[in-house]
């Protein structure tokens, strides 16, 4: 390339290698528990961003001196299993509303208390009605709901009655975590079909109650077992999305800023990492087909998904297409959200709904069991 001097191109050829020894530290972020690898779950976050910056290298030195694409090209090969987790490569497809007796629909959706919980006529009721007609419109066999919310004091939403008479799910299986007074939160699982068995586990950790249940379908001849589960939370205050906010426009005050957030990010990392493993003992004592959906709070590129993800496929990525964000806020990549059958059904199609009604995005899947 014409006036393009030696010195620059051993510049370019130094942050290349910076950058993929970066994206090859991303990649080993599943591999290493955050109780003594924190840090890489960290940089493991920055795993899309790192990806860009290899492909990018790769466009410039096939315009400059093409034999250097080796550099990003064989980390981009050391990494493939990172990338394939974190991307469906399928052409979009309209979601069939119609499907078969023999074909189980499940719903997963952090629905964030239905937003009100007040009886009243103000917007964020109207929220939680459009929500709850979202939910009845899906047609769903199984309804995985998290940060769910419900009060049998008058002036609050029952919302377990709402959704059993108004929707159609007679059955239920709830974690009642008290919220004080007369309302709870938590998790809640509803079926059309007959639930004979449920459990609950907790997480051992200090914060809110966090909990994993199961609930035992009798589906056609069959029984199958769902998992409805939500892992730890970063817990971030208005305060912190307000410091990330100045963060990326590279405010004076950086370290003074990134402070509270890495000490949080930490922490998540690390309780999750322990719920991770529980979870999975819990998954391997299942004696039925099982689904597992969940609010994980953590990325695919992760040690909490691999953990959990083993024996399992992952519905978006059978499915799906592009990187398959489910929360909207923060970065455009924080795909946290997932649905993950067992390896005894077919997936037959998936489905993001991004109405930005909660602060997560719903997940639809259809399944048979093979």
């Amino acid at each position: 390339m014409a006036g393009f001097t030696s010195f620059s191109k051993k510049i370019l050829i130094f942050l290349n290698i910076g950058a993929a020894i970066v994206f090859l530290l991303a990649c080993l972020a599943p591999y290493m528990n955050p109780e003594q690898w924190w840090f890489l779950s960290i940089i493991g976050l920055g795993f899309p961003v790192a990806l860009v910056i290899q492909i990018a290298f790769i466009f410039l030195w096939l315009i400059i001196q093409p034999r250097l694409i080796l550099i990003s090209f064989i980390s981009l090969l050391i990494g493939w299993k990172n990338i394939a987790v974190s991307f469906a490569f399928h052409s979009k497809r309209d979601f069939v509303q119609e499907k078969p007796g023999n074909v189980l629909r499940v719903v997963h959706w952090n629905v964030a208390r239905f937003i009100e919980w007040s009886r009243n006529n103000n917007e964020g009721s109207h929220t939680r009605l459009k929500m709850m007609e979202q939910l009845k419109a899906q047609n769903a066999d199984v309804l995985c709901l998290i940060e769910f919310f419900h009060s049998v004091n008058p002036i609050y939403y029952d919302n377990l009655q709402y959704v059993m008479k108004e929707l159609g799910y007679p059955y239920y299986f709830y974690s009642w975590d008290n919220d004080g007074g007369d309302q709870w939160g938590g998790q809640a699982i509803f079926s059309r079909h007959r639930i004979i068995d449920s459990g609950m586990v907790r997480y051992p950790q200090p914060s809110m109650p966090e909990s994993l249940l199961h609930a035992d379908i009798l589906f056609n001849t069959d029984t199958l077992r769902i998992y409805a589960t939500h892992l730890q939370s970063v817990r971030f205050e208005r305060e912190d999305y307000e410091k990330i906010e100045r963060i990326k426009k590279r405010d004076d005050k950086l370290i003074e800023n990134s402070r509270n957030i890495f000490s949080k990010l930490k922490r998540g990392f690390i309780y999750r990492s322990r719920q991770s493993e529980l979870l999975k003992t819990e998954l391997n004592k299942s004696p039925y087909p099982f689904i597992i959906t969940g609010d994980f709070n953590d990325v695919p590129n992760s040690y909490t998904y691999f953990s959990i993800r083993k024996n399992t496929q992952d519905a978006f990525l059978e499915k799906g297409s592009g990187i398959g964000r489910t929360f909207p806020l923060i970065s455009p990549t924080l795909r946290i959200d997932y649905i993950l059958p067992s390896k005894n059904f077919d997936v037959l199609q998936f489905k993001r709904i991004t109405k930005i009604y909660s602060d997560h995005f719903m997940l639809v899947a259809d399944l048979k069991l093979n």
